[in-house]
């Protein structure tokens, strides 16, 4: 909806189409209430939102400019509505929802500024889950949206995908969608650890660029192969009492082979050029985990050497702790531990509950119970939500030797 009003009043008034949006959902919540939720939520939305932009666009016409492409048609009254019917149609808003993710990442930002605009405005993230996803805090994440939004406001319309710095933008678009999947599958969200519905549409915004012959490039189909495997685990990721499963505790009859199937497709047609991204190797580590049909079967020798190799082309303490667990795996829990002390910018994973977690885990493994125990707390006390938090307090009371109720 932001992305369509955005294209038909203009850039520049971004903050009108998002005002619009709000309004939208504003008279769902009152009208809904008395008349139940309609059929089909998201049509009458958008012809909520619609008939709002009319009524903007006849009282504000000759006070305000719009979308500079569009300005004869909007002053008409004769083609004021049957625009705005088109420019909010269903063909249209997906196109306009490819050009405004690229509009986000305006050259004049940085990368990290890019994706920030991408997931708050076309996502609807809150300030706080932008923040989560940057290991930031949310008065500089505030104050990176705010003068991002001062950045794309001097634009004056959105961009087009047949303009020669498509390749130059693409990466941040891939890094929100990237966020957005990461934020559905494993996040910050203080309602839940796993949200689907994210999930789902990272995979339907990131197959409209692999269906883009501008968008459509190998590491976009790599990228497209990470969702896919990994949303292929989403069936199991929660049991049937509502609880957190870790990958190794998973009913793996539950995963959606239809979607490990997709994704393995993918992932081949990524591998065809010569680009090597980090898509790729996550994609390549996601693949080895959906062709183990044990925990045991795990190929970790192989998952090691991929994330030793995901480190070079990105470096960051969050792969350094998921490569520790791997050599866990392979190596034993003491080389585990080794391994995670060693990790550079350790203090950014301070505030990160699987951190705590990890060396729970691990000591845990090693015979430690007391010591995994005060991790487990500290875990506990970390927990963004719920779901989280029940799943540390059953690990907790494994270390007290408590029997875990399923």
């Amino acid at each position: 909806m932001v992305a369509a009003l955005t294209r038909l009043f203009g850039v520049h008034n971004l903050a009108l189409a998002e005002d619009v949006v709000q309004d939208a959902f504003c008279r769902a919540l009152e009208v809904w209430r008395f008349r139940g939720v309609p059929d089909n939520p998201s049509a009458w939305l958008m012809t909520t939102a619609k008939n709002r932009a009319i009524d903007l666009l006849r009282r504000e016409r000759t006070a305000r400019t719009f979308a500079p492409e569009l300005g004869r048609l909007l002053e008409s009254e004769w083609t004021l509505v049957p625009m705005v019917e088109e420019l909010l149609g269903p063909s249209a808003v997906k196109d306009d929802l490819l050009r405004m993710m690229f509009s986000c990442c305006h050259p004049r930002l940085t990368e990290d500024a890019q994706v920030a605009l991408v997931l708050h405005i076309l996502c609807g993230f809150s300030v706080a889950e932008v923040a989560g996803a940057f290991l930031s805090t949310e008065v500089a994440t505030a104050k990176r949206i705010s003068r991002a939004k001062k950045v794309l406001g001097k634009s004056r319309r959105l961009f087009d995908l047949a303009e020669a710095d498509v390749a130059a933008r693409l990466s941040a678009v891939q890094r929100a969608l990237y966020l957005l999947f990461n934020e559905g599958y494993h996040g910050a969200s203080p309602e839940s650890a796993v949200r689907v519905e994210l999930c789902g549409e990272a995979l339907r915004l990131v197959t409209l660029l692999v269906d883009h012959p501008s968008t459509g490039t190998a590491a976009t189909q790599a990228l497209a192969a990470v969702m896919c495997l990994h949303a292929a685990r989403l069936p199991a990721r929660v049991d049937a009492s509502g609880n957190l499963s870790s990958l190794y505790d998973q009913d793996r009859s539950r995963w959606d082979f239809g979607l490990v199937a997709e994704g393995q497709r993918l992932l081949e047609l990524s591998a065809r050029g010569s680009e090597l991204t980090e898509y790729h190797l996550e994609a390549a580590i996601a693949a080895l985990h959906a062709e183990a049909s044990r925990p045991e079967d795990t190929n970790w020798r192989q998952i090691v050497a991929l994330y030793d190799r995901l480190l070079d082309v990105r470096p960051s303490p969050v792969v350094a702790l998921n490569r520790a667990i791997a050599v866990a795996q392979h190596e034993g829990p003491e080389r585990g531990l080794e391994e995670i002390r060693a990790i550079a910018s350790l203090n950014r994973l301070a505030s990160y509950p699987f951190y705590a977690a990890a060396l729970g885990e691990l000591e845990l493994r090693c015979g430690r119970a007391a010591v995994a125990g005060e991790h487990f707390q500290t875990a506990i006390a970390l927990s963004r939500n719920a779901m989280e938090r029940r799943f540390f307090e059953r690990r907790l009371a494994l270390c007290c030797g408590e029997s875990v109720k399923p």
